[in-house]
């Protein structure tokens, strides 16, 4: 077990300032990250950074505007609450993001499984409560531009899981592959080899799909 380590002394007020301005500029890199949760600047500066692929991560695999937003939120709730605990060598700070990202929207599939089930649940963090008209248009003209992508996501059932997350991380949200594998937790020889098999399994059931009688009319009423 991973013993744990307190963070260093804070910076100096100059070297906060200088810290922030790069982060703005060149984005918040591994040495930062574990500060985001107790610096509000750096926070700001990761979140800008990131923001917009995060909604585009969660536009590709949920088709309601509320949904998104709160997951979004509970993304960035969960990477200030785990910044401290970063490590560089575990990947780089968009991998592991899009790490928190995977296991939080599998969880709230499963969250809402349970509730259509007819189980309760806890709630989680309302961001749609903070939606502005603009916010709100963003987020559904990016749930629409990702309508093609939730398909593909959908076809994916096929896969297995450590397949199906190495696949939608390169395919659908473009990581590198080192990327995915960080995201996914392994290797990146590992994660090359769960890639390919997934494109050819997944390619498999497409064309099995495509090969499907439409059925008529009559038989879907």
């Amino acid at each position: 077990m991973e013993r744990q380590q307190a963070l260093p002394n804070p910076p100096s007020a100059l070297s906060r300032r200088l810290s922030v301005v790069a982060a703005r500029e060149h984005g918040v890199g591994p040495e930062q990250l574990r500060w985001i949760g107790t610096d509000p600047d750096l926070f700001e500066a990761f979140y800008r950074e990131h923001v917009e692929d995060l909604q585009r991560f969660v536009a590709r695999r949920v088709g309601n505007r509320e949904q998104a937003a709160d997951l979004t939120a509970e993304i960035f709730l969960a990477a200030i609450e785990s910044a401290h605990r970063y490590r560089p060598r575990r990947g780089a700070p968009k991998a592991w993001l899009y790490g928190i990202a995977r296991v939080l929207v599998a969880n709230d599939r499963r969250r809402r499984g349970r509730e259509r089930a007819g189980e309760t649940g806890g709630k989680s963090f309302r961001g749609s409560a903070l939606l502005d008209p603009e916010d709100a248009a963003r987020i559904d003209a990016r749930i629409d531009a990702a309508a093609q992508s939730r398909r593909l996501y959908e076809a994916m059932d096929c896969l297995s899981d450590t397949e199906r997350a190495v696949l939608e991380l390169v395919a659908l949200d473009e990581l590198s592959v080192a990327e995915a594998a960080a995201a996914v937790g392994v290797r990146s020889g590992t994660a090359r080899v769960r890639l390919h098999r997934a494109r050819r399994r997944l390619r498999a059931e497409l064309e099995a799909t495509a090969n499907q009688p439409t059925p008529r009319k009559e038989d879907r009423s």
